[in-house]
């Protein structure tokens, strides 16, 4: 069964970074799609990031566009987040996850059918 594991969270201070990974089993999760969401408490998860299967192309919220960076390393069944210039307002549960049988970006919730259990991001001002 495929499982995504997140790492990485913490707490940092305004202005600091953090790199978040995903750990994913089966090799057949390198020919899909993945992407990184968040959840702030009282809101509805958002999107984040995505990158393509061959990690060729990636798409990001207007909101961490220059400051995030999303990745992918298909050898070692892994997916990265880096997360540059840190506002508060970047502090939530981030959730890594697969699209469902596609190999393209996507930035919407419902394209993702596997889930990581998340991993917990705060931003001190």
């Amino acid at each position: 069964q495929v499982q995504l594991v997140e790492s990485g969270g913490g707490l940092v201070q305004a202005g600091g970074s953090l790199r978040l990974s995903c750990a994913y089993s089966g090799r057949t999760s390198n020919y899909n799609a993945m992407g990184w969401f968040r959840q702030a408490p009282g809101k509805e998860r958002e999107f984040v990031a995505t990158i393509s299967s061959n990690g060729g192309t990636t798409y990001y919220a207007d909101s961490v566009k220059g400051r995030f960076t999303i990745s992918r390393d298909n050898a070692k069944n892994s997916v990265y987040l880096q997360m540059n210039s840190l506002k508060p307002e970047d502090t939530a549960v981030y959730y890594c996850a697969r699209r469902a049988e596609n190999w393209r970006t996507s930035a919407f919730v419902n394209d993702y059918n596997l889930w990581g259990q998340g991993t917990q991001v705060s931003v001190s001002s």
